[in-house]
């Protein structure tokens, strides 16, 4: 037993080395082998070439067991525990596969090592708090509620905070709810459980910030792997959508026009998706007075272009913050900047992915701070209260329809309602809370923005609205139908 024990420690780790093929696909799968016995694997991909970038994973036989991408120490697996990124699990023996995914290759070929150690006992302390992800209802009211959908934990790669702490910063200013959206990995879902039982006023919601090397999307509500690994067994994006309306989530595009080349691989979106599987566009990533002028300025007529061709995406905001609120970079933006009021059933992660689905959405761009817009559509004929109709992301079909939109918190600004893209109606906002009215005489796609200094610092979802002639009642009727239902009246009498 000892000599085995010793033989175990002291053995070499495996070294594969060698270059990677040129061109596509962008993923390589590296085999080895693990032996019966194996308690724990560490594997440790030290940088070949300092020009180059590759990422890492890790599958076994059954699949999907982590990735870490730009992780820099080895990573380590064994049945209670797992490195940061990655999933605890049995270790069957047999055929492992690392994946390395070329992200940025300068220097041709591009050279790999691996140092894989199989051991026999546990380094890493089991971690008892994890657990199979069960949803949590923290409120049962039917209101807006406000939050972030793109937070990432230290389970991403290039993040270092605890769910922990961007649940404390994320109750600080004032939200409702946070999307932890890891890079290509479920490696915080089963920690969620744990963490949301010390923070009963924050929601946490799983998903997934889907990174590919030609976009980044948003599985808000993910909780299962979705495979990234573009041109390797037939997955493409068109797969990658279907394995997530499985899991009936709403599939988003987070900064579309953010192309900063290889400072941020893949962060422009470049791939082609059905209009019926996009749920939402992110038109702010970070808050508007860090990238604001440079990205969201010319994401929201990109979103609006999408809208005009019939493809009802919400707007969505999120930050991408990575530091938990403690960023300090040009661009490092706060969690809650941006932020996101849904209009939701209740606090719950289905009930949140019901209300962006519905299109109940109005964007904060800077965050919670921001002016609030209410924009509803009634029939004339029923209602014009202002807290009754219909809202953002809803359809509207009436004879008559009376426009309502209450602005909160945005005196001096400037409030602006949109008809299909063009501007329709401006008012200035004198007070802390204004409504403004408006008999519509047409129909059409409308939406707000309260604007400040002559930039757009809250945007509402679109609501549509049909005008359609009002029915006329039997008392008015033409002559020919009274003259039809008395020759029908006539017969029944007559049989």
């Amino acid at each position: 037993m000892l000599t085995a024990l010793l033989t175990s420690i002291l053995a070499a780790p495996v070294i594969l080395e060698g270059e990677l093929p040129a061109g596509d696909p962008a993923f390589v799968m590296i085999p080895f082998d693990v032996p019966a016995g194996t308690v724990e694997i560490e594997i440790a991909h030290p940088r070949q070439q300092p020009e180059n970038i590759l990422d890492y994973g890790v599958f076994d036989q059954n699949g999907f067991r982590g990735w870490g991408g730009g992780n820099s120490e080895p990573f380590v697996l064994n049945a209670g525990a797992a490195s940061r990124s990655y999933l605890p699990g049995p270790i069957t023996p047999g055929t492992w596969q690392v994946v390395i995914g070329k992200a940025k290759i300068v220097v041709s070929p591009a050279r790999y090592r691996l140092e894989i150690e199989t051991r026999s006992f546990a380094t890493l302390p089991a971690q008892t708090v994890r657990a199979p992800f069960q949803p949590t209802q923290l409120k049962n009211e039917k209101r807006w509620y406000a939050g972030d959908f793109h937070v990432h934990s230290r389970e991403s790669g290039d993040a270092e905070p605890t769910a922990d702490a961007i649940a404390l910063f994320a109750a600080m200013r004032g939200l409702d709810f946070v999307e932890l959206s890891e890079h290509n990995t479920t490696a915080s879902v089963s920690w969620l459980n744990d963490v949301q039982s010390r923070h009963p006023n924050l929601l946490l919601i799983p998903g997934v910030e889907f990174t590919t090397y030609s976009g980044h999307a948003n599985g808000i509500g993910a909780t299962q792997y979705v495979d990234h690994r573009f041109g390797l067994n037939g997955n493409s994006i068109d797969t990658a959508l279907a394995a997530f309306a499985t899991q009936d989530v709403v599939f988003a595009i987070n900064h579309p026009l953010l192309d900063l080349g290889t400072t941020c691989i893949g962060c422009a979106w470049k791939h082609k998706i059905p209009r019926d599987q996009l749920g939402a566009v992110e038109i702010g990533t970070g808050g508007w007075d860090k990238t604001g002028v440079l990205f969201t300025k010319q994401a929201i007529p990109w979103w609006e272009r999408l809208v005009a061709q019939g493809i009802k995406a919400a707007p969505i905001g999120g930050s991408d913050d990575h530091s938990g609120g403690t960023g300090t970079g040009m661009f490092d933006s706060a969690i809650g900047s941006p932020t996101t009021m849904v209009f939701a059933t209740g606090l719950s992660p289905s009930e949140i992915v019901a209300g962006v689905r519905a299109g109940h959405t109005v964007v904060k761009l800077q965050g919670p701070d921001d002016p609030m817009i209410d924009l509803r559509v009634n029939d004339s004929n029923r209602s014009a209260d202002k807290s009754a109709g219909a809202i953002v992301g809803d359809e509207v079909l009436a004879s008559t329809a009376t426009m309502t939109v209450n602005v909160t918190n945005g005196s001096g600004a400037t409030l602006v309602v949109l008809r299909d893209g063009a501007e329709f109606k401006t008012y200035e906002v004198a007070g802390a809370d204004e409504t403004f009215t408006e008999q519509l005489e047409q129909g059409g796609r409308f939406r707000a923005e309260v604007r400040i200094a002559g930039e757009p610092r809250t945007v509402t979802s679109n609501l549509w609205v049909s005008i359609v002639e009002k029915p006329q009642s039997c008392a008015t009727a033409p002559g020919e139908l009274v003259v039809l239902l008395f020759v029908f009246l006539r017969r029944r009498r007559e049989r």
